[in-house]
């Protein structure tokens, strides 16, 4: 991986690799970018509110925890944004390049490799595991870990656009084919080589 810092992320013009194209690609059936935006915000309210829902339901989880515990577990989830976007990078093997802009709440990297499906799934899934499911898990064999258990429902919610990334990978790309980056816009193809 070289990791690189791309900067403030205005448009796609603020990219610092072209758009990558390769024969045969195959655009993602996908939302374009503001919608995508607005369903994955809304999926991740909807998914942190069901996990809190079942957090309230525990043994030994009372509204007082529970409440007490929102304001810490969303300062210790927003400390996990970036190592988030680092864990997503370190799934690259060539350059990758973190970008943000704090006016519309974006932090993400973007690298135009190709990955094979189970490689673009596990990267799209490894921070989610990290700061989500095993902080759950954990949470869920000792409930004096609340304040984990709650910031790791942040943590679930806020990868809610990386699951419909691994939902249209696991969807749309037949076996053997391999996904990249083009802008803000996915694509698969038939690799020749491994035919």
């Amino acid at each position: 991986m070289k990791f690189h810092y791309g900067g403030m992320y205005r448009s796609e013009a603020d990219f610092k690799v072209e758009p990558k194209h390769v024969e045969g690609e195959v655009p993602f059936k996908e939302p374009g970018h503001t919608k995508f935006a607005i369903v994955a915000n809304l999926g991740c309210i909807a998914l942190f509110a069901l996990l809190i829902y079942f957090v309230y339901h525990m043994e030994g989880i009372d509204a007082k925890k529970l409440f007490g515990g929102l304001r810490g577990g969303a300062l210790i989830a927003l400390v996990t944004l970036l190592p988030h976007e680092f864990l997503h990078a370190t799934c690259f093997k060539e350059d990758v390049y973190l970008y943000l802009n704090p006016a519309k709440c974006l932090l993400f990297v973007h690298g135009t490799e190709s990955m094979t499906k189970k490689r673009f799934v596990f990267m799209s899934m490894l921070p989610n595991i990290v700061f989500g499911l095993i902080p759950f898990i954990v949470f869920l064999f000792d409930h004096d870990f609340y304040l984990i258990g709650i910031a790791s429902c942040y943590c679930i919610a806020m990868g809610f656009g990386d699951y419909i990334n691994v939902f249209n990978a696991l969807t749309q790309m037949p076996k053997g084919a391999k996904t990249f980056l083009s802008g803000f816009h996915s694509y698969w193809y038939l690799d020749k080589d491994e035919k």
